[in-house]
C-alpha cells in the first residue's frame, strides 16, 4: 500500500510542469478547481493562522481582464481558469478571534485542560506580539529588541518588523499554492504559477487593500506540448541537498 501512494505520488510530481499554452478547446471542470482548493485549504501554515484567500478567475470576461494585467503572457491568454493566491497578514486579528472562540467553544462551561490554556495562551498573547504592527515601526522594533534578548540565553524565533510578517505569510501561502497545483495534475490538467503580473493593477482589479498581497497567480487549462519549454533541468542532488 505504502509503495503504490509512493508511486502515485511520484508519478504526479513528475507529471506536473509548468505549462505555457493550453488547449483553448478543453474546458477544465469547474469540479476541478473547486477539489483542488478544497485541498490546497489543508495546507500547512504559520500557526494555523490561514492568513490567505483564492481568487478564483473564472468567468471569460474576468480571464479577459486578467490577461493583460499578467503582461499578456501565453498562459494566460489560453487558461480555462485563473487563481491568484493573496496573503492577508491584515486579517490577523479576525483569524485570532475565530481561533479563541473555536477553543471555547470546546470548553464551554468547563475548565480548559492544559492543551486549551496554552492556545488560548498563544493566540492571546503570542499571536499579536508576532503580528501588531504600527506606522512608526516601533512595534517591530520592540519585537526584534525582545526576540534578540531572550536569543541570548535560548534558542529563539528572531522576530522583527512588517517585512518579517510579510515572509512569513507568503511562505504559507505559497504551500498551498503548491498543494494546488499538485492537485490539479493529480486531476489531469496542467498549470503554470505566474510571478510576472502588475502587482497594483491585479490588487486593485480584486478590490483588495494595499495590506493585502498576490503571492502569484495560477493559471490552469489542458496542457499542450508546446507549453512545454524543454526538458526539466535540475541541478544535481548532491548540489543542493548538503547531508549533516
Amino acid at each position: 500500500m505504502e509503495n503504490n501512494l509512493s508511486d502515485s505520488f511520484q508519478e504526479i510530481v513528475l507529471r506536473r510542469r509548468s505549462n505555457r499554452n493550453y488547449d483553448q478547446t478543453v474546458q477544465v471542470p469547474d469540479e476541478v478547481i473547486q477539489r483542488s482548493l478544497e485541498r490546497a485549504i489543508l495546507s500547512p501554515n504559520s500557526s494555523n493562522m490561514q492568513l490567505w484567500e483564492f481568487y478564483w478567475i473564472k468567468s471569460r470576461d474576468q480571464l479577459n481582464k486578467f490577461t493583460p494585467l499578467c503582461l499578456n503572457q501565453q498562459t494566460a491568454r489560453t487558461a480555462s481558469h485563473m487563481v491568484a493566491f493573496v496573503t492577508r497578514r491584515d486579517l490577523w486579528k479576525r483569524r485570532m478571534k475565530w481561533h479563541k472562540e473555536n477553543i471555547l467553544n470546546e470548553v464551554q462551561h468547563n475548565q480548559p485542560d492544559k492543551y486549551q490554556k496554552r492556545m488560548l495562551n498563544y493566540y492571546t498573547k503570542l499571536v499579536p506580539f508576532a503580528y501588531t504592527n504600527d506606522f512608526f515601526g516601533l512595534t517591530g522594533l520592540l519585537r526584534t529588541i525582545v526576540s534578540n534578548t531572550i536569543s541570548l540565553f535560548r534558542p529563539m524565533t528572531r522576530m522583527g518588523g512588517v517585512s518579517d510578517t510579510k515572509i512569513v505569510v507568503h511562505k504559507s501561502c505559497a504551500l498551498a499554492a503548491q498543494t494546488f497545483m499538485l492537485s490539479i495534475a493529480a486531476e489531469g490538467y496542467e498549470t503554470c504559477p505566474m510571478e510576472g503580473f502588475d502587482q497594483v493593477r491585479a490588487r486593485k482589479a480584486l478590490g483588495l487593500p494595499r495590506s493585502a498581497e498576490i503571492s502569484m497567480i495560477i493559471s490552469v487549462g489542458k496542457g499542450t506540448e508546446k507549453g512545454i519549454w524543454g526538458e526539466r533541468l535540475r541541478l544535481p542532488y548532491n548540489e543542493v541537498v548538503k547531508v549533516i
